[in-house]
């Protein structure tokens, strides 16, 4: 008899379960009210004295045997379930990844920057908050100049002096502070005007400055960069420059581009005259070189400036300015296949 409790003493040990149904079985077999440990212990009554010790001892192992594996297999199952909960069928086939893509207008602001690099330009950032010397005064824009009215502002309420800042030429005026000439730096940035919401504008959207100062710099030299400029982002290499004015440029003009007559789109962005404009420009003004501490008797160059949200529109074919602030998916995962 005490063989036999051996031998299923080395089946429970060898036992093995994959489901709650088999442990159960497996429990009741040897556990429950009706199991063999049950009917062993009612033979326990007809073995000999002798071997009664012998005979309880196998049984108590055969129990503590059973339990043990019961108790284990259950841990192992409950393991593997909430593994399961966790990470799911780790057979099936995963899960198309969602490829993201950077935003249409990050896109624009990385070419723009990658082609003004290659011709040595350097990119400078200032801060967003910006106070009236670095955004006006040092620009040649004074306290009551009528021209600070071409820029509706946000000025800060507990400090008048302080202000969001309209345009990245404040950077420029930082960056003409802190180095000296000669100079070639593009400042990208977000820029804020208090400007009603509309197709065509925004109270936030964001601009590229460049600024190139040097000895004998002409205007011959700032035209050529442009029109490098247009033949890499847009192929075009036909430009026009239209007489303006800027405060801190003299003189000054607006560039536009010739982008054809195309097809019906080109007539109807380009009002049928197939000419579009896409930045302002000009020589920098002798009073912001002093105010920089520049000898504008030494040194002359130019400045230039777009807004990345018109350049991105004309690209894209984008009509709608607002487009690229609403986040909205169906817009934006357009753009997954651009870098």
């Amino acid at each position: 008899m005490i063989d036999k409790i051996k031998e299923h003493i080395a089946d429970v040990e060898s036992f093995n379960a994959k489901t709650k149904d088999e442990i159960e079985a497996f429990r009741i077999k040897y556990l429950g009210k009706k199991g063999l440990l049950n009917e062993f212990f009612a033979e326990f009554r007809n073995v000999p004295n002798e071997e009664k010790k012998a005979f309880g001892q196998a049984i108590n192992e055969l129990k503590t045997a059973a339990q043990e594996k019961v108790n284990a297999l259950k841990e192992e199952l409950e393991n593997n379930e909430e593994e399961k909960g966790v990470y799911g069928d780790l057979t099936r086939p995963a899960e198309p990844v969602e490829i993201g893509s950077r935003h249409p207008i990050s896109l624009v602001k990385n070419q723009i920057t990658e082609i003004f690099s290659n011709i040595g330009f350097n990119v400078s950032e200032g801060p967003e908050m910006e106070d009236d010397w670095h955004n006006f005064t040092a620009l040649n824009l004074p306290e009551y100049h009528p021209a600070r009215d071409m820029q509706d502002t946000f000025f800060i309420q507990t400090d008048p002096d302080i202000l969001l800042r309209t345009h990245t030429s404040s950077v420029q005026v930082r960056y003409m502070e802190e180095n000296k000439p000669p100079i070639r730096t593009i400042s990208p940035g977000r820029v804020f005007r208090n400007e009603a919401i509309s197709a065509r504008s925004h109270c936030i959207f964001h601009q590229v400055e460049g600024l190139y100062i040097d000895k004998n710099v002409s205007f011959a030299d700032m035209k050529q960069t442009i029109l490098y400029f247009t033949k890499q982002l847009f192929g075009k290499s036909k430009i026009r420059l239209r007489p303006s004015y800027f405060p801190f440029t003299e003189p000054s003009a607006e560039v536009d581009v010739y982008w054809g007559l195309e097809t019906e789109t080109d007539y109807r962005i380009t009002k049928g005259t197939g000419w579009l404009e896409i930045m302002g420009c000009g020589m920098v003004d002798p009073n912001v070189l002093r105010n920089c501490n520049i000898d504008p008797q030494e040194y002359s160059g130019f400045a230039f400036g777009m807004g990345i949200e018109r350049i991105a529109m004309l690209l894209y074919q984008i009509e709608d300015i607002r487009m690229f602030y609403e986040n909205d998916l169906r817009f934006l995962e357009q753009f997954k296949s651009a870098l």
